[in-house]
């Protein structure tokens, strides 16, 4: 078993005026990745992720996903090919369906998300490769389209925890970002999706883990248990000091995951200071 790569995730429930400090500690504790997600109406998250990189030197960040029912598919291969040439080596970004209740809400729902995912995913691999586009699909419509500066070889992800969705992942981009909060029968289908459908044996699988430390861990996973629909914080996250928390990304590890993200309650209090006991973790399975 490879040890997986550990990271955290800035959510949506704290202010972004958090996240440059947010972003700072992550890297201070010696963690691999710093991931985003963009929420509907919430944090911008190409933005984010652009303080995030300008915040720090090493840290690689990600950003999981955007939506593709909401982003110009042109406008996101603009923004998406600015931070790999700005932050090479350093940004990792994700599409997917979107929450599609908020995609009704803005007027961008697909009828067939797959097909818009399958068309969008296409041509921003073609045009973050250097390709002029031009297409006239169900939802994809370009005509010579041409970015000025490219970025052949950029990785580019694929979001989402349907069984269709996870091996579009797995064959056609550069790795699987799972959702949250999935049970441990959920993530190991999840690997056995990607084992079954990616052309090499370590292709990426991102997935978080809910994770609370300190005095009231337990009940604040409840309650975010409760959040996510769940009766139970049992089996989708880990309460504990960084023993425990190395031994859960042990085990994540162990099932295929290669990079596991701690992912904090809404309610965390100390933001930088769970993140010194990921580190703490990270640095056990060293």
């Amino acid at each position: 078993m490879t040890t997986p790569f550990i990271g955290t995730v800035f959510t949506p429930a704290h202010d972004p005026t958090r996240l440059p400090a947010a972003v700072r500690a992550a890297e201070a504790a010696e963690l691999d990745e710093f991931w985003l997600w963009e929420d509907c109406f919430s944090h911008g998250g190409l933005t984010t992720a652009a303080v995030a990189l300008a915040s720090t030197t090493r840290i690689r960040v990600g950003l999981g996903l955007m939506p593709a029912p909401l982003r110009s598919v042109a406008l996101t291969a603009m923004e998406v090919a600015s931070l790999h040439r700005l932050f090479p080596g350093r940004f990792v970004p994700g599409v997917g369906h979107g929450v599609q209740r908020w995609m009704e809400q803005v007027g961008s729902r697909a009828a067939s998300p797959m097909t818009l995912l399958d068309e969008y995913h296409a041509a921003l691999r073609a045009l973050l490769a250097g390709a002029e586009v031009t297409v006239d699909g169900r939802y994809v419509r370009l005509n010579a389209v041409r970015l000025q500066y490219p970025v052949p070889g950029a990785p580019l992800m694929v979001g989402g925890e349907g069984p269709r969705t996870v091996r579009f992942a797995a064959a056609r981009s550069d790795g699987a970002l799972l959702s949250a909060a999935l049970t441990d029968d959920r993530l190991r289908a999840a690997c056995a999706e990607v084992r079954d459908a990616a052309s090499t044996d370590d292709h990426p699988i991102v997935a978080p883990r809910l994770v609370a430390v300190g005095p009231g861990a337990a009940d604040r996973l409840r309650a975010e248990a409760a959040r996510w629909g769940r009766d139970s914080a049992d089996d989708i996250a880990v309460a504990g000091g960084a023993e425990e928390i190395a031994a859960e990304f042990t085990r994540l590890g162990a099932m295929g995951i290669t990079s596991v993200l701690a992912h904090p309650t809404d309610d965390e209090p100390d933001l930088e200071g769970w993140t010194a006991v990921i580190g703490e973790a990270a640095a056990l399975l060293r």
